[in-house]
């Protein structure tokens, strides 16, 4: 196996990994878990056809009719050699598309080295792009960043700031606004191909901390239309206390970013200051950002006299 094929491994449940991915497992063993170590999918044509040059053995196999109709087409010697030269480099798993399933021998073989056998009825392009993205956000890279994400106005809007500057109370207002919550306090970031994803940690999923308060239930304060499982990061705002020798961009026309995972994103500071509506604010900061995505420049038409 390739030395690159390890980075960014990870293992999750074979019960788990069928959910996701509308799976059944063929062969019922006393496995419990499946690692998954390259974001590729392979179909192993090659390597039954004996060149084993390139194999990515950590890569899950995804066998189509091409691949099933060769096997059947050996002989029963061959057939095995063949079986065996994939299943001995103990490949993660192998999936059946378009509903074949494999026969005795292959179910045998399976068993002999320990690799899960799986059956899909996904015809096998849709399947190997279905897999490919599971992959690509499962082993993504990830950074788990301290700040409050919200959708706003269709953007990921995450919204940072040291402790006591008001974000949740910030994010709270906003969602009495109509807008939705994905992650407060903590929230995982992964990029997935150059864009990123946040979601919230398992254990605090819709819930947020209120100063004074408590822990609150969103999803049940306000329903499941008041949050989200996922959003990409589209916009920072950064909360920062108002002093009166601090310089903030009071035209808009700096250019400032925060970079997360190696992704430079657009970056506010939203000076914080008593009497002042941040949940108004950052709604118009969104608005704004999304009128500037569009083309057009606030500053610019002031200018131009338009």
């Amino acid at each position: 196996m390739k030395q690159e094929e390890h980075v960014g491994a990870k293992s999750m449940k074979i019960k788990d990994f069928c959910k996701a991915c509308d799976l059944e497992v063929i062969n019922k063993s006393e496995l419990e878990y499946i690692t998954f170590y390259s974001m590729m999918v392979n179909r192993p044509g090659l390597m039954f056809a004996g060149f084993d040059e390139y194999f990515g053995a950590g890569r899950v196999q995804l066998i189509g009719n091409a691949e099933n109709y060769y096997l059947q087409s050996l002989s029963q010697e061959d057939k095995t050699a063949a079986l065996r030269r994939l299943l001995s480099r103990r490949v993660p798993g192998v999936i059946f598309a378009r509903g074949i399933m494999p026969d005795s021998d292959f179910i045998e073989e399976a068993s002999r080295f320990g690799v899960p056998l799986f059956a899909s009825q996904v015809v096998t392009t849709r399947m190997s792009v279905k897999l490919s993205n599971f992959l690509s956000e499962l082993l993504a890279p990830e950074e788990c960043v301290h700040g409050t994400l919200m959708e706003i106005t269709g953007l990921g809007v995450l919204i940072t700031g040291e402790s006591g500057m008001g974000k949740s109370e910030t994010a709270l207002e906003l969602i009495n606004r109509g807008h939705r919550l994905v992650a407060d306090d903590a929230v995982i970031v992964k990029r997935v191909a150059d864009k990123l994803l946040g979601t919230a940690p398992e254990k605090t999923k819709f819930y947020m901390e209120v100063r004074g308060i408590g822990i609150i239930d969103v999803r049940r304060m306000y329903g499941v239309g008041a949050i989200l499982n996922s959003e990409h990061i589209d916009l920072v705002l950064d909360l920062k206390k108002w002093e009166e020798n601090t310089q903030f961009d009071r035209l808009g026309n700096k250019n400032m970013h925060r970079e997360i995972l190696g992704v430079q994103v657009p970056k506010l500071t939203l000076p914080v200051m008593p009497g002042r509506n941040l949940a108004i604010v950052a709604e118009v900061a969104a608005r704004n950002f999304r009128l500037q995505s569009m083309g057009f420049d606030a500053l610019q038409s002031m200018l131009e006299g338009k």
